[in-house]
């Protein structure tokens, strides 16, 4: 049973791996046009318009770094999800009570904490499997 599922079921597990990665980098590409389109056509970039690219862009690395290496660091969703609240913040501010400004950015200050922790674990803590790799 374990040579069949070796056999035939991790190259159709790979498979339907690199199948998703191409649909999320085209669903981002496509993503990606329909903001600039917007751009253009409103003649206006805002720093809102901006951040989201950069989201954007680090869903393209974190699929290229996945494509690459087979596996995902775990501290690229949080720099999404970092960049995400600082959109939301500079988007809604003006329409958000001094709480949830407040709620927003403790998130964001918790999130870049918990990077600084991952990079000094990996620093510390590594091991000789993971002395090959550079930490991300």
């Amino acid at each position: 049973m374990h040579r069949l599922y070796t056999k035939f079921g991790l190259p159709v597990i790979g498979l339907f791996e690199h199948l998703i990665l191409i649909i999320i980098t085209l669903a981002t590409l496509v993503a990606i046009g329909q903001e600039v389109w917007l751009m253009i056509s409103n003649r206006h970039v805002a720093l809102a318009d901006l951040l989201l690219l950069f989201i954007y862009l680090e869903v393209l690395a974190m699929v290229a770094v996945y494509a690459a290496e087979g596996q995902l660091p775990v501290r690229m969703p949080i720099y999404i999800g970092i960049v995400a609240l600082a959109r939301y913040l500079i988007l809604d501010m003006k329409a958000m009570d001094d709480w949830r400004v407040l709620a927003v950015s403790a998130s964001a200050l918790l999130l870049a904490a918990t990077v600084v922790v991952i990079k000094v674990g990996q620093s510390y803590f590594s091991t000789e499997s993971d002395n090959g790799r550079s930490a991300r």
